[in-house]
């Protein structure tokens, strides 16, 4: 088994705690949006993460000159509790803090998403290290990037889908120059479609696409397992192809996460650009861990038995395959 294989079966394996770590632990985000209805009203959607029947314990805290108008809706689901009201703001939210009450005590994040009549957009991540903040007249140009920075290198990072492609990818390929074009052409091409979608050039219903990335991880994962049999697919000789294809699909998965959090119209290509340039900085972080693994994989390798170049394939593949049954069961 070659030192790369070694590292990257090593990867394989923290990514798989990560991912067990997380069923042990609830951190999907919470979602807070404050829709403007005029100068003083606000739509409030207010989603808390749960499982079954256990609701995390957080509570949302908008301005203390806001008041609620009726009562407020509320539906359960395995997932999430989801509740709809509105609220009177006089002045609006300018000036005032919104904060996640018992954020501290977790390790989710909160997603708010301020949106004003003129459909320009603000976003906000609140963390249990920072769970409020107050609302400024008008983002600049700074905090839009940093915040869309952000985003996408935590989308990358939290989107074990996308992390075990690229690990399959590094599995397959061999020799740098042809690793540096088979990322190079993943990253064209998932930027294209990340554009293309988010800016509403292209509409394509999000459960299908993710029930065909999960079936391209396993795509890949079976040529891994071709290589080492001496059958080498078209995959493993052009990967960049296989890369570049792929990528469409990957792009258009992030584009979902992006137009769920939406885009403010008075920065659209920057908060895009940065979105974009997040993802890449999560992948390159995704790589730089790997390599102390290989560094160490170097001294190992004569004593690990051939057959071993195939367990991180058939782990992947297995994973993948039952992201795909349970993706496909989502389209209906």
């Amino acid at each position: 088994m070659t030192p790369r294989r070694i590292a990257l079966a090593a990867a394989l394996v923290w990514l798989v705690a990560g991912a067990g770590a997380a069923a042990a632990h609830e951190v999907r985000p919470g979602y807070l949006e404050l829709t403007e209805a005029d100068a003083e009203t606000f739509a409030v959607l207010w989603k808390v993460p749960a499982r079954g029947d256990l609701r995390l314990a957080l509570e949302a805290r908008l301005p203390e000159r806001c008041t609620e108008l009726g009562p407020r809706s509320r539906i359960a689901s395995q997932a999430a509790v989801t509740e709809r009201w509105r609220v009177r703001c006089p002045g609006g939210l300018v000036g005032g803090t919104i904060a996640i009450d018992g954020l501290t005590g977790t390790l989710t994040d909160v997603l708010v998403r301020l949106e004003a009549r003129d459909g320009s957009t603000r976003i906000a991540r609140l963390t249990p290290r920072e769970p409020s903040f107050v609302v400024a007249a008008r983002p600049g140009r700074a905090e839009v990037a940093a915040t869309y920075l952000r985003l996408g290198v935590e989308h990358i990072l939290g989107g074990v889908d996308h992390m075990l492609f690229l690990l399959a990818l590094l599995l397959l390929v061999r020799g740098t120059r042809r690793l540096v074009a088979t990322v190079t052409a993943f990253t064209v091409a998932h930027s294209l479609t990340l554009a293309a979608a988010t800016l509403g050039l292209v509409h394509v219903r999000q459960a299908p696409v993710e029930a065909v990335i999960a079936l391209s991880i396993a795509f890949v994962a079976a040529e891994i397992v071709h290589v080492a049999q001496g059958r080498a697919g078209l995959g493993a000789r052009r990967p960049w192809l296989l890369a570049f294809a792929f990528g469409l699909l990957h792009g258009l998965g992030f584009a979902g996460a992006l137009r769920q959090v939406g885009l403010p119209e008075q920065a659209i290509p920057l908060a895009l650009l940065f979105f974009n340039l997040g993802v890449e900085l999560g992948q390159l972080l995704f790589l730089a861990f790997a390599l102390p693994f290989a560094a160490l994989g170097r001294r190992a390798a004569e004593h690990w038995p051939s057959l071993s170049a195939r367990v991180p394939a058939y782990g992947i593949g297995s994973v993948a395959a039952c992201w795909t049954l349970q993706r496909i069961a989502a389209c209906f």
